[in-house]
């Protein structure tokens, strides 16, 4: 059953999402860092670290949000980064740091569709996200455009929430992320469902060799997957 922002609701899970990062928008970058106690610096930082290898000269980053990942890829130095998001309220605080930073040049963000990606076949070095496959509604369809949009042999790289293996690493990351996170999130927020919806996602969402399998049908090669903080957070990798 695919988890929505809003149970009961008419619209659809794109139409919630990008709603509900909308309203959030003004105080999401703030929330990740508090409620990762810092540590979403690092995932980001691992996750451009692993890509180094492939030296991408042309990357795009899906879900791009704020432009967080995408800021961070610029120390790879490729000629130029495309972001895409749904919600253009998280696009617009995304542009003004990047203008701020003075790398409008190399950053570009455009609204639109991770599903359904304005991008032609083969265009690029390397897809990345971050958080964000969660959030797709048709998640098998979102990684296809991934597989679509990049160059023969490049690669693909999904930064995302997982299930700890460790059974006590699991009990206190559970109970942070139902009771904790929620109540924080909602309170500075001001958003009733958002970090609700946080948890219930990361709950429902496939992890480890299940995302892996769902990866390989959408075309990808060489998967594999990289834990971190102590299987908190994996980064996904796939060739085409």
């Amino acid at each position: 059953m695919s988890v929505t922002p809003v149970k009961n609701s008419s619209l659809s899970k794109k139409d919630q999402v990008a709603g509900m990062f909308n309203n959030i928008a003004r105080r999401y970058d703030f929330l990740n860092h508090l409620l990762s106690l810092g540590v979403d610096h690092y995932w980001r930082w691992r996750t451009i670290s692993i890509m180094k290898k492939e030296n991408p000269k042309l990357i795009l980053d899906v879900a791009t949000g704020t432009g967080a990942l995408a800021l961070s890829a610029v120390k790879l130095n490729p000629d130029k980064i495309f972001g895409v998001d749904i919600s253009e309220d998280m696009l617009a605080i995304g542009r003004a740091k990047i203008k701020a930073k003075k790398l409008t040049e190399k950053i570009e963000l455009f609204e639109g569709d991770s599903e359904n990606l304005i991008f032609s076949n083969d265009k690029f070095d390397a897809v990345m996200v971050a958080f964000g496959v969660r959030n797709f509604e048709n998640l098998l369809k979102g990684l296809q455009e991934f597989h679509r949009v990049l160059k023969p042999g490049k690669m693909a790289f999904v930064l995302e929430f997982s299930h700890p293996e460790n059974k006590i690493i699991k009990s206190v990351y559970r109970f942070y992320s139902s009771r904790i996170l929620p109540v924080l999130g909602k309170k500075i927020s001001k958003n009733e469902t958002a970090y609700q919806y946080l948890h219930d996602s990361v709950e429902a969402f496939p992890s480890g060799d299940d995302f892996l399998n769902i990866l390989k049908q959408a075309g990808f090669r060489e998967t594999k997957s990289t834990s971190l903080t102590f299987g908190v957070v994996t980064v996904y990798t796939g060739r085409k």
